[in-house]
């Protein structure tokens, strides 16, 4: 796995990242501490797997963020916290921004200025972290032609052109979505088509472990009968 023992991860981003955590700073394995979504299981998944590890997961995801929201609290919400690997996970709330509400983009030129703000706080952070992870947005339509599904797809091709730019790590969340949307309807992931439940929530956590290289069989299997 990329990460080493004693790291500090750190999670930022909007609703889908934020789940209810533990205000200021959400940390721990108490109940809700992380929230409830994604990276409450990530943390679940890597304590089960590299208990030697002595991870430290903190979580500052706030529900309705964009990335101007992030550049304003970046000092307390990142900065001062001093993360050694921080995963940035923002963009669905600045495509809804720049869409009108038929889902076509009013201004292109606006996810253009968000993808270069989302650049300014790599470039401002990543000489002070081990790793950095980029998390592009997705929107559950599996009709490529969708206006906002484009629109999202024009966000996360940023998203990954950063991520190639920055050598950071990418997680293509929409393609991690676009699979299981092979076999299950998108409402039943999400009525939204964003807010999902704790299924997609398990598809976010298995991206960002597989894309960190995590080895899934460190994980103790379950004992069968007469085994214990």
């Amino acid at each position: 796995m990329l990460l080493s023992p004693k790291t500090r991860l750190l999670f930022i981003g909007d609703s889908i990242t934020d789940c209810g955590r533990k205000r200021p700073v959400g940390e721990g394995d108490g109940p809700r501490a992380l929230g409830h979504g994604y990276v409450s299981l990530l943390q679940a998944a890597i304590f089960a797997a590299y208990p030697d590890y002595a991870l430290q997961i903190l979580n500052t995801g706030v529900s309705g963020d964009t990335v101007h929201d992030l550049r304003a609290r970046w000092t307390p919400d990142v900065l001062s916290l001093r993360p050694d690997w921080l995963s940035i996970f923002i963009g669905i709330n600045d495509v809804w921004k720049h869409c009108a509400p038929w889902g076509e983009v009013e201004s292109a030129n606006g996810l253009d200025e968000s993808i270069a703000m989302l650049d300014e706080l790599v470039v401002r952070t990543q000489p002070r972290l081990s790793g950095l992870i980029l998390m592009t947005p997705y929107y559950l339509q599996p009709e490529r032609t969708d206006p906002t599904r484009q629109a999202m797809d024009r966000y996360g091709a940023g998203v990954r052109r950063l991520a190639e730019q920055r050598g950071a790590v990418l997680v293509d969340t929409q393609a991690a979505f676009d699979r299981v949307m092979s076999w299950i309807d998108p409402f039943e992931l999400a009525e939204d088509r964003v807010h999902v439940g704790q299924t997609g929530h398990l598809v976010l956590a298995r991206a960002v472990l597989d894309a960190l290289g995590f080895d899934w069989s460190r994980i103790p299997p379950s004992l069968g009968k007469g085994e214990r």
